[in-house]
This record gives C-alpha cells, structure tokens and sequence, in this order.
C-alpha cells in the first residue's frame, strides 16, 4: 500500500505531462476546421450557393445593408459640412465605396462559422513528406555512428582512469552543455561560414574558401557537438562496471587485446551502446534549430516542417499534429528494430 502511494505524484505527472498532450496531439491529428454557412451546411470551395443559402443569407445581407445606408447618411452629412475639399472627398469616398463593395463581395463568399470534422486528410498527406522524413532518419543515423566510433574509446579511457581523473573528464563532458544550446550552434555558425574562422585559415595557406555552412555536413557536425554528451555519459555508466578481473581472466586465458575487446568489453558494452544511440538519434531525428542554423533551407527536417505549421507562414497545427504522429511511429519503429540486434542473452551465450 505504502508503494502505491509513493507512485502518486509520478502517475499524476504522466497524466497531466504525457498523457494528455498526446491526446491533444491525436485530437488535432484526426480532426480539422471547415466553415459552414448560416444555415448549418457545410461549406465547399468552388462550388456554388444554392437558393436556401442565398435565403438564409438575406437577413445578413439586410443588416448590411443597413449599415451601409446609415453610412451613406454620415457621408452625405460630411460633405455638407466641408465643401471645400468636395473633390478629395470625392476621390476618398469612391476608393472607400470600391474597398466596401469588395469587403461586401469578401462577406458574401465568406461562411460565417467554422466546425471541427473527423478526417483522415491529415494523415494521408504525411506521405507528401517522404524525402524529409528520409533524409532526417538518415542525417540522424549518420549522426548516432560518429558519435559511437568517437565516443567509445573516450568512455572507455574515462571508466579506466582514477577517480580523481574520472571526475575531471567527466565535467569537461559536462561543461559545454551548461551553455545555452543555441549559443554554441551559434559558435559553429561563426566558424563555418564563408568568412568564417576556419575559412580565413584555409585562406591564409592558400587552400581557398570552401562552402560548409548551409550543408549536411554543417547539420551532422552540429548534432554530433551537441549529442556527444548523450552517448559518452550512458556508455561511460556500463564501462565502469565491467570488472577489470573479467578482463585480467580473459589475458591469462591467453586473449590478446582484440579478442578482449571482441569477445569481453564490447558484448558487456552493448546496453550502454543501445542507450547511448538512442539518446542521440531520437533529439537529432527531431530537431529544428540545428538544421535551420546550420543546414539553410536546403536541409528541412521533420522539425522544420512541424515548426513550419504551428509557428509558420503555413500555418496548419492540425497537419502538424500528424507529422508529429509519424514522427513518434518513425522513432518508435527505428527503436525496436534496433533491439532486435544484440540481445543481452544472446550476449551472455557469446561470452560462455
């Protein structure tokens, strides 16, 4: 009873924090705004009111027509009283009378009201997206293999230092990410664009200027620096609990270095392995500022385009909650067939 209590507060931190903006997002995903006119029905671009449309429209149109003879009044009464400028006048009021006949024309093809409808629209329209949903899989991918080759021997340096040692390369890990995200991809936008840092040193030793803002190599490089933490930590935390009599057995075995790594470090390494992609490859798949910053618009990702539609000039979040709906499938599915490779018993069987 006691641990059922303690599991409050966590349960009500799911609903109200994972539960319920997922729902929202499904709601959005499977629904979408469409205009009616007066009389209830739903209303189709292009097609052509009928006479009960037309009559149920009367009433508006009356009440307009209201307003515009009281206008008309006011108008009359103006020029009256300021005679000396009837001509301007004159040419205002007919710009003002051709902007209302348009404002009147822009009512009356206008529906009133709008309802929310069930639809599928939305979700068939994410194959639309298909090269954008590749190429982040595969930049993000790309992204999760640096970060493995460089990171593991780093983490296995660390786990085999002191622990004085493992303090100090542990905060030097750290230490960048107490910065603000978006300075440091701002620093790489200094150093990669034409008059860049690293341009204007090429330049100086004759190499010439070379374009690497505005690429997919700006967009790898920018989610390796800033994802590097997230494969050292996980593989560092599995590193350091393999025991180094395990490894001293397998040298007095008569293992050489490469069958002690083969055969002892990298099978016990895999859980950290399997953490650490994916700590990497589901932040870089989802992405926006990096791509923005350092890719240009010849780089949209699937965070582009779902910033795209809640904060764009497209604006569409009932789109945008369906591309987040694919997103979420595409990074599930990615996950579960990467864990079926690796298998912590298949694992343990390799060592025995």
């Amino acid at each position: 009873m006691k641990n059922k209590g303690s599991a409050f507060p966590y349960t009500v931190w799911m609903v109200i924090f994972i539960v319920v903006p997922l729902l929202l997002v499904v709601y959005f995903a499977f629904t979408k705004q469409v205009p009616v006119l007066p009389d209830g029905t739903i209303y189709v671009a292009g097609e052509e009111w009928d006479e009960e449309a037309d009559d149920a429209m009367e009433g508006v149109d009356a009440e307009d027509g209201d307003y515009a003879a009281e206008d008309g009044e006011g108008a009359d009464d103006w020029d009256d009283e300021d005679g000396e400028n009837g001509e301007d006048d004159e040419e205002d009021g007919d710009e003002d009378g051709d902007e209302d006949e348009d404002d009147e024309d822009d009512e009356d093809e206008i529906p009133l009201d709008t309802i929310t409808v069930f639809t599928l629209d939305n979700i068939s329209s994410v194959g639309r997206f298909a090269p954008v949903f590749m190429r982040s899989v595969m930049l993000a991918a790309i992204a999760a293999i640096i970060c493995l080759i460089i990171c593991y021997p780093i983490s296995y340096i660390i786990s085999r230092s002191g622990a004085n040692r493992q303090r100090t390369f542990l905060m030097l890990v750290i230490l960048p990410m107490w910065m603000n995200f978006l300075l440091r991809t701002y620093a790489w936008m200094t150093l990669l664009e034409n008059n860049g840092l690293i341009n204007r040193a090429l330049g100086a030793i004759g190499l010439g200027p070379l374009r690497m803002i505005n690429t997919g190599g700006a967009v790898v490089l920018g989610m390796v620096y800033n994802y590097m933490a997230f494969m050292i930590l996980p593989l560092y935390a599995i590193m350091t609990k393999i025991d180094i009599t395990t490894i001293e057995a397998a040298r007095d075995l008569g293992a050489d270095s490469r069958k002690v790594f083969t055969r002892v470090v990298l099978p016990l390494s895999v859980p950290g392995i399997k953490t650490g992609i994916t700590m990497v490859f589901v932040p870089a798949v989802s992405t926006f500022i990096i791509s923005r910053m350092l890719g240009g618009g010849g780089n949209l990702l699937i965070g582009d385009l779902i910033d795209l539609q809640f904060l764009g000039n497209a604006y569409n979040p009932n789109l945008g909650a369906a591309i987040s709906i694919a997103l979420m499938i595409l990074i599930l599915l990615c996950m579960s067939l990467f864990n079926q490779f690796g298998s912590e018993e298949e694992m343990e069987g390799a060592l025995l």
